[in-house]
C-alpha cells in the first residue's frame, strides 16, 4: 500500500509540474514570441529546473509544438447541422470567431503563423491540427448544402472553405478589426452568394 501511495503522489506531482510548465510556456509565447521563448525562460517562469523540461521534451521546438497541438485539439469545434446553409455557416463562423478571439490566441496567433514560414514542424502541426479539422468542418457544411439543393452541384467548395476561414481569421488576428454578428451575417451571405456564382 505504501508503494502505491508513493506512486500516486509522484504522478500527481508530475502532473502539477507539467501544468506549471504548460502555463509558463504559453505565458512566454504571449510575452516574448515563439523565437525568443527558450527552455531556460520557461523553466524559470514555471519554478522548475531545466531537467524537468528535458525529461518531457527533447527541445524547445518539440515542447512548444506538442503543447500548442494539445491546446488546440482540445478546442476543436463541433460541425453544425441545422439543416439550413445560412444558419450552419453562422454557427460555424461564430465558433471560429470565439476561438480566434480567445485572449491567448490573439496574443500568439499571428506570431505563430509568421514562425511557421521558417519552421517546418510548426507549419505541419498548424496545418494538421488547426487548419485541416476546420476545413473538414466547413466542407461538411457545404456538402450538406449541395445534398439538400441549397448549392448547385458545380459550386467550388474549395473556394468556399477558404471563404469560411480566411477572411475572419485575417480580420481577427491580423487587422484586429471588428468581427461582430453583423459582420458574420454579411460574410455568410457573401459565402453563399459567391458559391452559387462559381457553379460551372
Amino acid at each position: 500500500m505504501k508503494d502505491e501511495r508513493t506512486a500516486t503522489g509522484g504522478a500527481v506531482l508530475r502532473q502539477r509540474v507539467t501544468e506549471a510548465i504548460t502555463e509558463a510556456a504559453f505565458a512566454e509565447l504571449a510575452e516574448v514570441g515563439y523565437a525568443r521563448t527558450s527552455m531556460e525562460r520557461v523553466a524559470k517562469r514555471a519554478g522548475v529546473g531545466k531537467a524537468a523540461l528535458y525529461r518531457r521534451w527533447s527541445s524547445k521546438q518539440t515542447m512548444l509544438t506538442e503543447l500548442i497541438r494539445d491546446r488546440i485539439t482540445a478546442s476543436l469545434p463541433p460541425t453544425p447541422a441545422t439543416g439550413v446553409l445560412r444558419t450552419d455557416l453562422l454557427a460555424l463562423l461564430t465558433t471560429i470567431r470565439g476561438q480566434l478571439s480567445a485572449p491567448l490566441l490573439t496574443r500568439i496567433g499571428a506570431g505563430l503563423l509568421a514562425e511557421a514560414g521558417t519552421d517546418a514542424a510548426l507549419a505541419e502541426m498548424l496545418e494538421s491540427v488547426v487548419a485541416a479539422p476546420r476545413r473538414a468542418a466547413a466542407l461538411e457544411v457545404l456538402r450538406g448544402a449541395v445534398d439538400r439543393g441549397e448549392l448547385p452541384p458545380g459550386a467550388d467548395l474549395e473556394l468556399g472553405i477558404d471563404l469560411v476561414i480566411a477572411p475572419l481569421a485575417f480580420r481577427v488576428l491580423v487587422t484586429r478589426e471588428d468581427g461582430g454578428d453583423e459582420y458574420l451575417e454579411r460574410l455568410a451571405d457573401a459565402i453563399e452568394a459567391g458559391l452559387k456564382a462559381t457553379a460551372r
